[in-house]
């Protein structure tokens, strides 16, 4: 199997200044034959290609568990296939730039700087399908030329285009326009970003989360542009080299296509509406998103718009769910804790010690437990309860501990039974899933 080779866009050839000239110069000897290099072509403009020997089988030092979140620190040049392929050449990486087209002006002039990056709404099933465009068409790879729809045809274009971006980014760039997330949360339209910060020549390269194509899921479908042209791929995760230093973002402005978004629905309204003191209606919506993730206990009364201390140790009791001490989990809701609530993500609260739900209903151990790459005796008492249901259709075998796409599967037909559509089906189980299935 052999590595792609990749490259991003490079500032203009004739560009005046220290560091393109630098670059100029380094760049002047080129790449050696023997590597596809050939100094006369490419003048002052340098290409960075990564090699392996064909046949070379990959070790098990590729291949992550998709349930960690690995994103240490990048090294530059280094991955699984280091050893083997040698040291990574350096590959200049441009900035943000606008669309480009007929009459659009002069090619990589910069885009104008903005206090906040442009989202424009978008869904999942959108991205995959602009994304498979140019698979379809094989648009082939180039740092310097834009296709037909105005985006440059490099790995960070690539995925300007498939976000529906109202520019061209970088692989330095993109992160702004997503919400980092764990990799075993990766679902379709998301990407794996590694942005080489103590040398982004290096290895810099992004590809789009496709699904997982194994049950381990150490293997999903990327879709990525790459040489010679824009390809769908099952790709180890999270990429051939420099796997570890991959990050996993979902796109900001993503909906769930019937109006609902997926990501932040609503902005952190601020700190001062929450508090002693405070009487609005963020108070009750912080109340009842907590109540959805485990926290009805607190709550003798409400939640409504008057701040009480139930709010306060709600909010607290969540906060460390997720981990979190002193000031991080002081009682009082701040942008992360929000963004958490708003989008369904982290940790639920934990049901008190010996706490049962009503009328012998086991206590909801929290959504962490359900999702890819998890293994617990919780998933498999709800797989048991799915067949006793009558929801098991999607089991060719088990149920049993291991978290698959069967059991999500089966967990979304039970809750569209509910009647309920859009992010309420999604196939992990909340509370209320939970409580309706031992009920």
């Amino acid at each position: 199997m052999t590595v792609p080779a990749f490259e991003e866009y490079v500032p203009a050839i004739d560009c005046p200044c220290p560091g393109c000239a630098a670059q100029r110069r380094s760049a002047a000897g080129g790449l050696p034959t023997r590597h596809g290099g050939n100094p006369a072509a490419h003048g002052a403009r340098r290409v960075m290609v990564l090699f392996t020997t064909a046949g070379v089988v990959l070790s098990a030092g590729v291949l992550e568990s998709a349930g960690a979140v690995a994103d240490p620190a990048p090294v530059p040049g280094t991955g699984a296939l280091t050893g083997l392929a040698g040291p990574l050449p350096d590959s200049p990486q441009g900035g943000p730039g606008p669309l480009r087209g007929p009459g659009s002006g002069v090619q990589g002039a910069p885009a104008a700087d903005t206090a906040a990056p442009v989202l424009r709404p978008t869904t999942r099933a959108d991205i995959i399908n602009r994304a498979k465009k140019w698979v379809t068409a094989q648009v082939p790879y180039s740092m310097e030329k834009y296709w037909s729809d105005g985006y440059r045809q490099d790995c960070s274009g690539y995925v300007s285009m498939a976000w529906n971006l109202a520019g061209n980014e970088w692989t330095g760039s993109l992160a702004t326009y997503g919400t980092r997330i764990a990799r075993e949360d990766l679902q379709p339209g998301d990407i794996l970003l590694f942005h080489n910060l103590a040398d982004p020549a290096k290895g810099s390269h992004v590809t789009i989360f496709g699904g997982w194509t194994d049950y381990t899921h150490t293997y999903y479908t990327a879709y990525e542009q790459t040489k010679p042209h824009a390809r769908k791929q099952t790709t180890p995760l999270a990429y051939w080299t420099n796997s570890g230093s991959y990050v996993a973002y979902r796109y900001k402005g993503l909906t769930s296509g019937n109006g609902g978004s997926e990501a932040t629905p609503a902005p952190f309204p601020g700190a001062a509406e929450f508090g002693p003191g405070a009487n609005n209606a963020n108070v009750t919506r912080l109340g009842t998103m907590l109540v959805a993730r485990g926290g009805k206990r607190f709550y003798k009364v409400g939640p409504d718009p008057v701040w009480t201390d139930a709010d306060r140790q709600a909010t607290r009791a969540f906060q460390e769910a997720q981990g979190w001490k002193g000031a991080e989990a002081d009682g009082i809701p701040g942008p992360d804790t929000w963004e958490l609530l708003v989008t369904g993500t982290g940790h639920d609260i934990p049901a008190a010690s010996g706490q049962n739900g009503p009328a012998g209903v086991p206590a909801f151990p929290g959504r962490g437990y359900f999702r890819p790459g998890q293994s617990n005796t919780h998933v498999d008492r709800l797989g048991k309860q799915l067949v006793k249901k009558g929801y098991g259709t999607y089991y060719l075998s088990g149920p049993d501990p291991r978290w698959t796409e069967a059991d999500r599967r089966n967990v979304e037909a039970f809750q569209k039974a509910q009647g309920w559509r859009g992010t309420e089906a999604d196939g992990y189980p909340g509370p209320e899933t939970w409580r309706r299935l031992f009920a």
